[in-house]
């Protein structure tokens, strides 16, 4: 019986008794090849990022061809090299870090505080919150920089980590997912005379799986792509990261190829990461009822 339902289960909406209908086997068809369609846009810019990398400046200007006349990994080695690569992922890791561990613990916090805690003028806080929503990050920027720049913490990680700490999106995100969490755990944990802190980290943060890893994938992607605050913070430091390097590569003395060779270097974390996580964040995002 339970290999029968497993079986079921993993049909999905179209079943193998549906491909006997001619109207469903058109459909099917139509619809993988707009998915077929929808994949190659989307890697397409990618595939010729790469390639055109293996060219030398002339072939490139003169030669439309996808495809270089040869293969040398040699023009990326002297590319990485140029750039001294190693050192902007480090940096660029040391910010992904603390920024994922700023997003989760504060924004977790606070939405939970909103949702279980409901302390007085939580209502008010969450108002504001509601209301950050529709502030646009960039007019925030210039506010941000001149109080970072007060107390001193250019050339620091520590902006960077606070700034992915106290986003409005990932509070909301928090506060709908404690709100679905039972009040009868939350009650038992005060009986059994548990303090809210404990609470927070000991029952609501092991049952928050889903959102978490929904949140952590947001953050690393935020983290690893943001440019303007980096910029802003860090440049002329020894810090910068990857984004600010290949900023700074554009506008040096290199040529167009070096700098998409720089490009390609900068999109292998973020592939690399989705490749090896992609089931989970598909089940995650499932999971987590999150649309759009």
């Amino acid at each position: 019986m339970k290999k029968t339902k497993k079986a079921v289960d993993n049909n999905g909406i179209i079943r193998d008794f549906d491909f006997k209908q001619r109207s469903v086997r058109v459909f099917y068809a139509i619809l993988y090849g707009i998915g077929i369609i929808i994949a190659f846009v989307g890697i397409a810019p990618l595939i010729w990022v790469v390639f055109s990398g293996f060219k030398d400046i002339r072939e490139f200007v003169r030669d439309a061809k996808i495809l270089p006349s040869k293969f040398n990994l040699d023009v990326y080695s002297t590319t990485w090299k140029q750039l001294g690569f190693v050192r902007y992922y480090v940096n660029s890791l040391v910010s992904v870090v603390g920024s994922v561990v700023c997003a989760v613990f504060f924004n977790g916090l606070l939405g939970y505080a909103l949702s279980k805690i409901k302390p007085a003028g939580s209502k008010v806080v969450y108002m504001l919150v509601m209301w950050g929503l529709l502030i646009p990050t960039t007019t925030s920027v210039v506010p941000l920089f001149i109080n970072i720049t007060r107390i001193r913490l250019t050339g620091s990680f520590i902006p960077l980590w606070l700034s992915m700490g106290a986003s409005a999106f990932y509070v909301i995100l928090f506060k709908n997912f404690f709100d679905e969490l039972p009040a009868s755990l939350i009650e038992a944990a005060k009986i059994d005379g548990a303090k809210d802190f404990a609470i927070f980290t000991k029952i609501a943060v092991p049952l928050s799986q889903a959102i978490i890893m929904v949140v952590v994938m947001y953050a690393i992607n935020a983290a690893w792509s943001d440019f303007l605050l980096p910029y802003l913070v860090l440049n002329g430091s020894s810090f910068e990261t990857v984004m600010v390097r290949l900023f700074q590569f554009k506008n040096g003395k290199s040529n167009d190829v070096e700098i998409l060779r720089a490009v390609v270097f900068a999109l292998i974390p973020p592939i690399v990461l989705f490749f090896i996580f992609q089931k989970q964040i598909t089940q995650v995002a499932l999971q987590s009822g999150i649309k759009g």
